[in-house]
């Protein structure tokens, strides 16, 4: 199998959001009859804004030029810290692998990519959210449990 990690760019737009919209109703169990047109929009304006100003770097793995997987990593800047001296955090998400092609470093292939690629850019804070299924795949790659955080949930 030899397999490539390709870029993307806004080129691939329409790609991207194909593949982001089959990572949210897997990810987020989305009844296939709900609509989407909305989420669908935000999406694709991310998209258009993050990429164009370098704030998202996405990609994809292919093997043959047929994309098998998709993965991205948000880019952004906090107030440096003693345990980010730089400031520069990268978000890793979406890092996701079609089933037939699962298991077999597609996922270790775009996550060690997008980790590089934020790592030549200085980045000195690169964390995520898992499932349970992808856990061991960012445990094998030095990945450890972040403690004391809280997330506020949307209102109601």
């Amino acid at each position: 199998m030899e397999l490539r990690i390709k870029k993307a760019g806004l080129e691939d737009i329409e790609l991207l959001m194909q593949w982001r919209m089959k990572v949210l109703r897997e990810v987020f169990s989305l009844d296939p009859t709900q609509p989407t047109e909305k989420l669908e929009e935000e999406n694709r304006r991310y998209y258009q804004r993050t990429l164009a100003l370098g704030e998202h770097i996405a990609c994809f793995a292919c093997i043959k030029d047929i994309p098998v997987g998709c993965g991205g990593i948000c880019l952004y800047q906090e107030m440096p810290s003693p345990d980010n001296p730089s400031g520069k955090c990268a978000y890793l998400m979406n890092i996701y692998t079609h089933p037939s092609y699962r298991k077999q470093g597609v996922g270790k292939a775009m996550l060690q990519w997008l980790v590089g690629q934020a790592q030549k850019l200085g980045t000195t804070k690169i964390y995520l959210e898992t499932s349970e299924a992808g856990k061991p795949l960012y445990q094998k790659a030095g990945f450890v449990p972040m403690e004391d955080m809280l997330k506020l949930p949307p209102p109601k």
